[in-house]
């Protein structure tokens, strides 16, 4: 259904105590046409207001027990996970990633948690680690932020997490989110070849994933960060220009999803 009487689109980039990327999600939202607050973990607001939410990257509560639990279990994530359940759009970026797979809503194909993001494991470091890296849009259309890329598209971002390993013990898993085109994103190389092997796949994350989507499509968790390559002039590559780059069309997809479908 479309928008209701609204002229923007609105996104609540949620904030809990340790993120460290609220304000620039927040500008990529406005930048791309949306509307946007950022509505603190303790907020009384009523969220069927907004018609998307961002859980931004950081530490929320210092990474205590583990990436993203503490938050998982804050009472506002019912409140969230009810909007999404009912069709609004929930991305989780880094930290947010952690978040959403210790919810069990990603990869949300049963009711409990299906997958870890574990310590990094490359050549330099086991845990955190900070680079630029590239990944590639495997599909079209298959979710609320791919909208606007094209099939096997590259976009370079940078990753900036400890534990940003996708794994499971599940070994049907995988081939299930092949199946259903939950994977959005893949780590690869410039020219988009990927490899199972440092630097193409920064984290040994398995099949290369960067990022996966729920089933229904409006649920998404990224390891790479998008809100700090939006803009040429983020990208060591691209430092003189001043045009947008490649990986704002998350946040456009997001828009372009929400205009076409919810109210």
């Amino acid at each position: 259904m479309r928008l209701n009487n609204m002229k923007k689109p609105k996104i609540a980039v949620m904030y809990f105590p340790g993120n460290n990327c609220e304000e620039e999600t927040r500008e990529r939202c406005i930048e791309v046409g949306m509307e946007a607050d950022i509505v603190r973990w303790n907020s009384k607001e009523d969220l069927s207001n907004y018609h998307g939410f961002i859980i931004p990257g950081g530490f929320s509560y210092e990474d205590r027990i583990r990436a993203g639990v503490i938050a998982a279990k804050e009472k506002i994530m019912e409140s969230i996970r009810k909007e999404a359940n009912n069709g609004k759009l929930l991305l989780g970026i880094c930290n947010g990633a952690q978040v959403l797979v210790e919810t069990g809503m990603i990869p949300g194909l049963s009711n409990k948690v299906e997958m870890a993001l574990a310590p990094n494991t490359n050549p330099l470091v086991t845990g955190y680690y900070c680079a630029w890296i590239n990944i590639k849009s495997i599909y079209k259309k298959t979710c609320a932020y791919n909208h606007l890329y094209d099939e096997n598209e590259v976009i370079a971002m940078p990753i900036a997490h400890g534990e940003g390993r996708f794994v499971t013990k599940d070994k049907e898993l995988a081939g299930k989110l092949i199946k259903n085109k939950q994977i959005v994103f893949r780590y690869c190389g410039n020219n988009g070849n990927i490899k199972d092997e440092f630097p193409i796949n920064p984290n040994g994350s398995i099949y290369n994933i960067a990022a996966i989507s729920n089933k229904e499509g409006n649920v998404m968790a990224i390891m790479p960060h998008p809100e700090r390559a939006s803009w040429q002039w983020q990208i060591p590559e691209l430092k003189k220009g001043n045009g947008m780059a490649s990986a704002i069309k998350v946040f456009e997809s997001m828009k372009n999803y929400i205009e076409e479908r919810m109210i």
